[in-house]
């Protein structure tokens, strides 16, 4: 069981899925909203065309952290019990800071991101309504424009990502501001010719498209919701348990039955790397081009320098 994000590099996730392909290994990504009973039933609807062709996705990571943000803190000892040498792992060497550990490093590039902690579990949920795969442009916008902490992340970031089938992916983490960013309570929209999807874990409202310029006005589909109470498991056991107690059930009963989990390793991968991809267009300030299939980038060859890097002494990566 691997947590998000699945790892810090695009090369560690491959390796990652060579190793759980090669030796057989059920591997479950800790991305929870795959086990919601509510998702599956939309994602089936989004792909059998239910809101038409899909054209843009927003979700976002809204969070009001002006002005101190997680503070600021001086270089200190470790706290007992904590082996600070091991938590850094291949990382560099870097002295242990409150602002890093054991939570804060959700806000530094070197550990995370918050597009790698909270967006990649709504771009998880965007790719799985739409099956998409893996992007093939990507651009990203952002600083620190507000927040005085020690984060080494933007307070606020814009990332576009763009699909193979032709629509835009948009991941916004706005932590100086925190007011809503949808119309509906929830964490996410897909845009159809045919009608708007709202996404939350406990309702999805589908509001209908009208016709614009020279096009019918009339209502192009009818309104709905999709309430999870409605779409619950069959057993009332597992329905009782909260999306993280069923997602962790779902990878025990794998471990059983040698089956493949919801959030398989090269699932979580290819969510993961939608995040790592818009860090190395915000960091390299360009539209990045990129090959799905070979995992590099096809426009600018010193991006690839990003997708691994090398590793702090004596740690190594021999698989």
């Amino acid at each position: 069981y691997v947590e998000k994000p699945v790892s810090m590099t695009v090369y560690e996730g491959r390796k990652m899925v060579e190793v759980a392909r090669r030796t057989g290994r059920v591997v479950q990504v800790g991305l929870h909203r795959r086990a919601s009973e509510l998702y599956a039933e939309v994602a089936k609807r989004v792909q059998d065309d239910l809101l038409g062709k899909v054209t843009v996705c927003r979700c976002y990571h809204l969070s009001n952290m002006y002005p101190t943000g997680m503070g600021k803190a001086e270089p200190t000892a470790p706290p007992p019990g904590l082996d600070w040498d091991l938590w850094l792992g291949p990382r560099p060497m870097e002295p242990y800071r409150e602002t890093i550990a054991p939570y804060k490093f959700r806000w530094w590039m070197l550990y995370s991101s918050q597009i790698a902690n909270n967006g990649v579990h709504h771009l998880d949920v965007i790719r799985w309504m739409t099956g998409d795969g893996g992007p093939v442009r990507i651009a990203a916008l952002g600083g620190r424009y507000a927040v005085q902490d020690d984060r080494t992340i933007p307070d606020t970031m814009q990332a576009i990502l763009e699909t193979e089938p032709g629509r835009l992916v948009m991941f916004g983490q706005y932590e100086a501001n925190g007011n809503p960013a949808l119309p509906h309570p929830g964490h996410g929209e897909l845009r159809g010719t045919q009608g708007t999807a709202y996404l939350s874990d406990s309702v999805v409202r589908v509001i209908p498209e009208r016709g614009g310029q020279y096009q019918d006005r009339q209502p192009r589909m009818e309104p709905m919701e999709f309430k999870a109470a409605d779409y619950r498991h069959a057993d009332h056991r597992v329905a009782n348990l909260s999306l993280t107690a069923q997602h962790a059930k779902d990878f025990l009963d794998c471990m059983r039955s040698r089956g493949m989990p919801k959030c398989d390793i090269e699932v979580g991968h290819i969510s993961t790397t939608y995040a790592l991809l818009a860090n190395i267009a915000l960091m390299t300030g360009s539209t990045l081009e990129w090959d799905p299939e070979k995992e590099r980038f096809t426009n600018n060859p010193e991006a690839n320098e990003w997708l691994h890097y090398e590793y702090r002494k004596p740690w190594k990566l021999n698989v």
